[in-house]
């Protein structure tokens, strides 16, 4: 099983730009937009090697989380809060 201790920085980002949003809006977050057309897009290295580890899925300009993806989200969460489930 992959762990954050796995990923590279660049994958990790992409985590922690998937918990600020569902820190902040409150709502799960299962895709995030991979590139939005508008210059802002995921490194391509991190998305491979999330897609690589079966963390995540690439479907035209969206990452998707796996359920493996949603849980190291929510793992990630957690020891943002300060607590390891």
């Amino acid at each position: 099983m992959t762990t954050p201790n796995d990923l590279s920085d660049k994958a990790l980002a992409v985590f922690a730009f998937a918990a600020y949003h569902q820190l902040e809006s409150g709502d799960l977050v299962s895709s995030l937009v991979s590139n939005d057309k508008s210059g802002h897009k995921a490194d391509p290295a991190a998305v491979a090697e999330l897609v690589g580890a079966d963390l995540a899925t690439q479907h035209e300009d969206r990452l998707r989380l796996t359920d493996a993806g949603q849980l190291m989200l929510s793992q990630i969460i957690d020891r943002i809060r300060g607590s390891w489930a």
